[in-house]
Parts: C-alpha cells; sequence; structure tokens
C-alpha cells in the first residue's frame, strides 16, 4: 500500500492553498469545505457542512461505518491570513518544498486525510472500516463556535488523530501545553502632560506595573508561560493618558497550574500602583494541556513502528502551541498530533512543507487506518 498519485496531490494542494479561507471569510471556508465534502461523497461517506454556534463557521463533517469509529481524524480549513494573500503569493514549488499561504497549518495535513482515505478504498480497505472526518472552521481563533461539535463528534469516536503539521525529521506531536488568553483593561484620569501632571492617573503607567508583575509568572514554574503579546494606551503627546489595555497569552504544562494562573489575575486588581486607579481582568485557562497517556503511547508506538518499516526514523516532541487536540484529550480520548506534511515556519510568509513528505505521510496514515482496522476485526 503505496502512495504514488503526488501529481494529483499537489493539484489538489494548489486549488486549496490559492483558496484564500481566513477565519471570518466564510465563503472561503466554505469553497474549501466543499472541495472535501464532494470527494468524501465519492468514498461513499456520508459528508455534511454544518454551521454551529452563531451559523458563520462552516464545519466538514464525514463519516463511514457506525459509531464508535475507531479513528476520527481532525483539522481546521482555516488560516491566518487575510483574504488576497493567496493572490500575492500564491500556491509554489521551489526545490523540494511547497510554499502558500496555509500550506503547512494545515492544508497539507487535510489533504493527508483525503489521500489516505482514498488510497484505502482503492485497495477495498476503507468499505470495512469505521472512521469519522471533522474540519472546523475556526480553530485559528480559539476554536469558540466549534468546540461543542468537536467534543461531541469525539465522544463517538475511540481516538484521534489530528493532521497538523509534523515537525521537522518526523516529530509528531504527542503533547501539547494548555493555554488561554487575559485581557486587562486600566481606568485613570486625563490631565495635560505638562502643566497639571499631578492631576492625572497615568494608565500607562499603572499598566506597565501590572505587566512586569506578569512577567515574573514565568520564572514560577518552567511549565507556564506567560507573554504579554498585545498592548496599548493614550492618544495624544501631550496628554496624561486615561485608558491603557492589554492582552496575554498564557500557556501551562500542568493541569494544576490551572487555578494558581487563574486565581493570580482574579487578584491582579488588588496590586495597583495608583490608588484612583481602576482594573478589570477578564479571560481564562481554557485548553487543559495535552498529556501522554497509555493510550495515546500505544497509538505513537503503532506510528512509529508502521514509519520504521518504510525506512522512516520517527520521534515525537512537546509543544508550547495548543490545538483541537487538547479539547479531545480532555475528554479523556487518547488523542496523538503532528500527522501532517512535515513543515515549518507555520503563520509566517516563509512556511512551507516538504515534499518528499507527501507519500511518506500519505502511506503512513493509510497503513495505521488498515492496521487498527485489521486489529477491530479480530477482536
Amino acid at each position: 500500500m503505496e502512495f504514488s498519485d503526488t501529481e494529483l496531490f499537489l493539484n489538489d494542494f494548489k486549488y486549496i492553498v490559492n483558496t484564500d479561507s481566513a477565519s471570518g471569510n466564510t465563503a472561503g471556508i466554505l469553497k474549501v469545505a466543499h472541495f472535501f465534502q464532494d470527494r468524501f461523497s465519492r468514498l461513499g461517506m456520508t459528508s455534511d457542512i454544518l454551521l454551529p454556534g452563531n451559523g458563520k463557521v462552516p464545519c466538514l463533517k464525514a463519516a463511514l461505518g457506525d459509531p464508535p469509529h475507531e479513528i476520527m481524524f481532525m483539522g481546521h480549513l482555516d488560516t491566518v491570513f487575510p483574504e488576497g494573500e493567496a493572490g500575492e503569493r500564491p500556491f509554489s514549488l521551489c526545490g523540494n518544498r511547497a510554499r502558500g499561504p496555509g500550506v503547512c497549518d494545515m492544508k497539507g495535513g487535510l489533504l493527508v486525510v483525503l489521500h489516505a482515505l482514498e488510497t484505502l478504498k482503492k485497495t477495498g480497505d476503507l468499505d470495512n472500516m469505521s472512521i469519522c472526518v471533522l474540519f472546523n472552521g475556526d480553530e485559528e481563533t480559539g476554536s469558540t463556535q466549534s468546540r461543542p461539535l468537536i467534543q461531541e463528534t469525539a465522544k463517538t469516536c475511540r481516538r484521534v488523530l489530528v493532521c497538523e503539521p509534523c515537525r521537522p525529521d518526523y516529530h509528531l506531536v504527542n503533547q501539547r501545553k494548555g493555554g488561554g488568553w487575559f485581557h486587562i483593561d486600566v481606568t485613570g484620569m486625563e490631565a495635560h502632560a505638562g502643566a497639571d501632571p499631578h492631576k492625572g492617573v497615568n494608565a500607562v503607567v499603572e499598566l506597565a506595573h501590572l505587566v512586569s508583575l506578569i512577567q515574573d509568572l514565568n520564572d514560577e514554574n518552567p511549565g507556564t508561560s506567560a507573554q504579554v503579546t498585545v498592548i496599548g494606551g493614550g492618544n495624544k503627546i501631550n496628554i496624561i493618558p486615561a485608558h491603557a489595555r492589554a492582552s496575554v497569552d498564557v500557556r501551562i504544562l500542568d493541569p494544576k497550574e490551572k487555578p494558581r494562573v487563574e486565581t493570580f489575575f482574579k487578584r491582579l486588581s488588588q496590586n495597583r500602583l495608583f490608588e484612583p486607579s481602576t482594573i478589570r481582568v477578564s479571560g481564562c485557562i481554557d485548553r487543559p494541556p495535552m498529556a501522554v497517556t497509555p493510550e495515546s503511547q500505544a497509538i505513537q508506538d503503532l506510528i512509529i513502528t508502521e514509519a520504521k518499516k518504510m525506512g522512516i526514523t520517527m520521534g515525537a516532541i512537546t509543544t508550547g502551541g495548543c490545538s483541537d487536540g487538547n479539547l479531545t484529550a480532555s475528554l479523556g480520548i487518547p488523542t496523538l498530533d503532528g500527522l501532517g506534511l512535515v513543515g515549518a515556519n507555520s503563520h509566517r510568509t516563509d512556511e512551507y512543507v516538504e515534499l518528499e513528505s507527501i507519500p511518506v505521510m500519505v502511506t503512513l496514515m493509510s497503513r495505521v487506518c488498515r492496521h487498527l482496522a485489521d486489529n477491530q476485526t479480530t477482536k
């Protein structure tokens, strides 16, 4: 069972990468979803485009066989790149790499799923399998609308394989940090910066004081990070600023850190530098860590063994980035990630995938599916 139709894969790749599908671009996400819906339907799968939550986030759900499904393949249709990006730097081949918006994160991974299932259809193996596929349209903005659909679907599956990009040198992802976002709004009092600074309450200085406290969170536990990523305040150079705001990205490796971090931010307003200022804090840790479990380790061992049979030495890494795999793992469902194409530089204009990984990852996923199906049949 070897995948050999790389030309078809690249034609599909070009089409979906050259379709802008930024989070919030409903029309673009729908276009990519319809592409996959058509192909999955040809395989005999039930294939539906759903609009959960506010009705503006297209998600594609396809299934074959009755639940509980042996495998749930998961990925996302949206990218971080704005409308027009594909026109400015369309899909291209450069040496042994493919480039373009979303090639790595994660349109290449979506195609790995499709072509693995098409390969199994050609060999006659797919018809005897029980498989579910869910591609959502808002992962890059936190899966706010699709989260219930993801978790409800995962509960009908025995294991979840997430086809986010495989890391260089064929490293899958077996553990991810959890995380969340916090937002801080400070209100002070305006005053003339030259004539009456003493009559003002500087919101920017107050916020700077809070930022220094937040930075200390990074030193208290090596598995926890708190990064101030967006900040702003004031509007004129000669006025003491009355408003300032900041957003903080927090990641945790240990689930026990969740209450500690959330308590820290809850009490942050008690650390005022200026008594008259007002500090409002919102946010939470809403994605638990994805940890290695005996069940996920068993899937990892299977994948590494199958890769070895193909002459590929595969490893595993822990990453600070979250994915929808955090959501399924939190339900106790064995989850493994990083099973898309090998690539790097996600969310950047120099994002790429390695072309040689196309037949490798498609063949590997096909073999893993067949092994799991055969194992279930013989039970």
